[in-house]
Parts: C-alpha cells; structure tokens; sequence
C-alpha cells in the first residue's frame, strides 16, 4: 500500500481554511474523486454534511468539482455519516461523501468517501484520488458537465431504516428516553426513531447554529445529559457525537456506557439469541474488563489498531459481524455496513427488552480496569514524540513497573493533533500515575 498524502484514518480532515479544508482544495477534490469514480454505472455521487457553518461553502466547492468531471450529484443535506453509506447504496451510486469533522470542534471539518456498497473507500482508490490530485484540473464539455439534484425524501428513508433494525415484536412505549444529538447531523432523525417506536423523548442538542456543534453535548460531553436523565427520571439517555456515528448511553442512576460495555452487551445479546457469528473486534484501546468478561462467555476477542476502518479489515478478514471502540464507534455489519450511532443503540434497547433487565444491570456484566487517558497535543514539527529515546524510556520503565498487570499505548490521533498516551491496570493510582509521568515526557518532546 502507497504512503497516503491527505487521507488519514477517517478521510481528510483539519481546521477550515487553515489546512486542506479550503474551497480551493476542495474543489480539486471533487474533480479528483470523480475523474476516479467516473464511468461505473450512474455516474452519480451523494453528497450529505453535519450542521457545521462550514458545510454549506465545502458542499458548494465539492458540487463544482465534481460537476466539472462530470459526475451527477444529489444533494443529501444534513444528514449523519451512517445515513449517507446506506443511501449511497440504496440509490446505486458509484459514492457517497461525507462532509463532517465527526466530534470535533464546529471550525474543524472533513471530507470522507463512502463506496457504492456502503463501505469507507478501499485504500488504493484513496491512494488514486491522491494522484489525480497532482494532475492539473480539467472541465468536461458544457453538454457532459453534471447536474447536481436535491434529495428532498432522504432523512424519511433513513428513519425507516433505522426502525427496521429493531424487531418488529416489540416495543418502546413506557420507556423514556433523553437524546441527545451533539446539535450535529442526527437531529432531525434521533427524535423521530426512537418517538416512532414508542418511546417518550427528552431532546437536548437539537437546535444547531453551524457553530454549537459537540458544544458540551453529545457523546464528547456527557454532563448534559448525565443531568437531565437524572431531573426527568429517564430510563436511559443516548448521547450521540456531531455526525452520528457513535453512541455512548446513560443509565438510570446517571452512570455514563461507554462503547465497550455496549459492544458487550449487544454480543452478549446476540450469543443468547443465537445471532452471534463468531467473535468480536475490539481495538488496542478496548478495556482488557471487556476481553476478559467475553472470554468468560467463551466469545473470541480479538484487538485491532485504532480506527473504524481498522475494526472493518479485521470483521472482514475474519468473517465476523460485531466490532467497535470504548469511544462508541460499534459496528454490527449484519444491520449496517459502517459504524451507526442510533442503530447500536437500538440493538441495546433490545438487549434490555429481551432480558427484562436495565441498562444498569446488562453494563454490569463485566468490571472495567481502570484506565488513564491523557491527550498531549502537538504541533507537526518534524519531531516525532513516539520516537523519542526519552519517551519510549517512559514508556519502558511503566510496563516494568506494571509487568503483567496492566498494559501501556502510546499513539498519534487519527483525527487530531493529539498524541495519546494510555495506561490501564488494576491499580488505578498506578495507572493515572505512570500515565501522568509519560505525558510529561510527550510533552518535553512536542513543545
């Protein structure tokens, strides 16, 4: 595989107008995309976006290039990145992209491609997009140019969708429900599904400006809803990030689920109801409680690097159906081909109607290692902090101090300019410890 000049692990993605994410790349973008895409079948591409300001002006540029090469657009609107995979492939178009920074702040923003099957594009295609980059930009003749149209019906398909992942015998009438939609791409279809199947819903996160997006709400910044499912005596609240691709719960008491308790409930349910086909994916970010509580179960547990499309490869390679991340990212590729925030939580809803059991009972059925998380953010300087003698010193004397009882991961964002650094063990004052004193080096490094 070539070394990839733009894409990263969840597309293109940075702070608008300040890197890539301006009109003038965008647009070559678009050009680029299509001269790839172009002439399989109906030369058509969706294109949808989160409520960010920003969308409306990266639309626009990516309608132009794309026309430029020729290719037909229809217009999705706001509409979450799980949304756009299904109606790419429901409407039998050669892509679907996705303008959105997903949970980032609303002046941050990206670009991701979805192929005509619904999954994230394959890295060679990527890799050829960014080749016709280097090309010079050319314009198809006046009668060949595309036609962008709207697609006005596109959030009712999505909502049928979605209610069409829960079964059809049961029930949320007298379960209330507090969502929350990070003011981003689910605010229009959350509400309605969930309303739809019976429950009572408390919104919050539903107004968007173009700029409150993720602003302290959503699946990011859970106090909000932590607070209003404890003031309406809600049975569980679902918090989702800014375009829908992720879920993290709150149970009755105000306990916040994160993506590892929900990616065990839902295989715990589907090795019950015998649905589960083989075993599960995690990443290298998955509490070791998860991997122990599945092992239990007799569930092989497997961990890939972090990133969705990493969880992809490897259900893909194995054959296996569930997978996610401890950030809410949870794949169910029986129900959907790419990580969908509202159906996972439906999945979770099931789990608790089928088993007569709460949302607090079914997260109790494994005990999380306690685990330290400290974000370092760094500037691209040439330096590389995980190649430093320093912090990979750090990194050795923790593991040693650890030895078998816990675990050490340092790792770059895929989507911010971050350095991870993450310690997890039996001993929490340990872990915040040893992780703190590591984070000291990153940052003697980085700054």
């Amino acid at each position: 595989m070539g070394e990839r000049k733009y894409f990263g692990t969840d597309g293109i993605r940075g702070k608008v107008g300040e890197s890539a994410i301006n009109p003038e790349f965008v647009t070559k973008l678009g050009w680029a995309a299509g001269k790839v895409l172009a002439g399989h079948g109906t030369n058509k591409v969706l294109i949808g976006k989160d409520t960010r300001i920003s969308g409306y002006m990266l639309e626009s540029a990516l309608e132009a290039g794309l026309s430029a090469a020729g290719i037909n657009i229809g217009l999705l609107g706001p509409m979450p990145t799980p949304a756009i995979a299904y109606l790419t492939k429901t409407f039998r178009s050669e892509a679907g992209i996705v303008i959105s920074a997903s949970h980032n702040p609303y002046y941050d923003n990206g670009i991701k491609f979805f192929s005509a099957d619904g999954f994230k594009l394959d890295d060679d295609i990527e890799i050829a997009i960014e080749a016709m980059m280097d090309e010079p930009m050319t314009c198809v003749a006046s009668n060949k140019l595309g036609k962008a149209t709207r697609i006005n019906d596109a959030a009712g398909r999505y909502i049928e969708f979605c209610k069409g992942t829960f079964p059809s015998d049961l029930s949320l009438k007298g379960m209330k429900i507090v969502v929350d939609c990070a003011h981003g791409a689910t605010y229009h279809i959350a509400p309605l599904v969930l309303s739809e199947l019976g429950a009572e819903v408390i919104e919050i996160g539903t107004s968007p400006n173009g700029l409150n997006i993720n602003d302290r709400v959503g699946a990011t910044s859970m106090r909000a809803i932590v607070d209003q499912v404890l003031e309406s005596g809600a049975d569980l609240g679902f918090a989702l990030d800014g375009d829908g691709d992720r879920i993290m719960m709150v149970d009755n008491l105000g306990n916040v689920i994160d993506g590892d308790q929900i990616l065990y409930i839902i295989a715990r349910d589907a090795l019950k109801s015998g649905r589960l086909n083989g075993g599960v994916v995690g990443t290298l970010m998955s509490n070791l409680g998860l991997e122990v509580a599945l092992s239990k179960l007799g569930v092989p547990f497997v961990r890939s690097k972090v990133g969705d499309r990493y969880v992809m490869e490897l259900l893909q390679q194995k054959g296996w159906s569930i997978g996610g991340e401890n950030s809410g990212h949870v794949l169910n590729l029986s129900l959907a081909s790419t990580g969908d925030g509202i159906v996972a939580g439906l999945q979770v809803l099931t789990a608790m109607l089928r088993s007569n059991m709460s949302l607090n009972e079914l997260a109790g059925g494994f005990e999380k290692f306690p685990q330290t998380l400290v974000n370092v953010r760094f500037e691209d300087t040439g330096v590389d902090p995980l190649e430093s003698e320093a912090v990979l010193q750090a990194k050795q004397e923790a593991e040693k101090t650890l030895g078998k009882h816990g675990r050490v991961l340092l790792r770059k964002s895929g989507t911010e300019p971050l350095i991870r650094v993450m310690v997890e063990s039996d001993d929490e004052l340990a872990s915040t410890t040893l992780a703190e004193k590591i984070a000291d080096a990153v940052r003697n490094v980085a700054s």
